[in-house]
């Protein structure tokens, strides 16, 4: 199996990378390492220590939320988050990144504000915006950063 068939990402639970061909990836794959589930179809908490593992490792793109429990629409965008995270889990990672626990990481990549949603695809920053959006909007962008990232 050629490389150009195996899809790297790293598990949620021990952040080892893990190779899976891209047609399992709706089939839970395990970790080789921990066996956790790689493919949880939630947010993974997002760390100082495992932040930069999961936007440089995955060959998924991954879209992350920056944060903070006092925020009111952060905690009005959350379900919306979990839910599309649940969606589309074979198309990309979902992190949660608390700006408040985790100011290093935020400040590296000059957070202003909050929510700020941002997209990676190989440890690179695909985009970025500000605010919560209804799930429908959420859904739209998601899919249309996806679809500019070349195959």
């Amino acid at each position: 199996m050629s490389d150009a068939q195996l899809t790297q990402i790293v598990c949620p639970s021990c952040t080892t990378p893990n190779r899976v061909p891209q047609q399992r990836l709706g089939d839970r794959p395990l970790c080789g390492k921990c066996r956790a589930p790689l493919i949880g179809g939630h947010p993974i908490n997002g760390t100082e220590a495992n932040f930069r593992r999961f936007i440089d490792k995955s060959d998924l793109p991954v879209v992350v939320d920056f944060w903070a429990t006092w925020c009111g629409p952060c905690q009005q965008f959350a379900p919306v988050f979990s839910q599309v995270a649940g969606e589309m889990a074979t198309q990309a990672v979902f992190v949660k990144l608390d700006t408040e626990a985790n100011q290093q990481t935020s400040g590296a990549f000059q957070i202003r504000s909050i929510p700020t949603l941002m997209i990676f695809h190989r440890g690179r920053e695909i985009a970025r915006m500000s605010g919560a959006l209804p799930k429908p909007q959420f859904v739209q962008w998601v899919s249309q950063q996806l679809a500019s990232i070349p195959g």
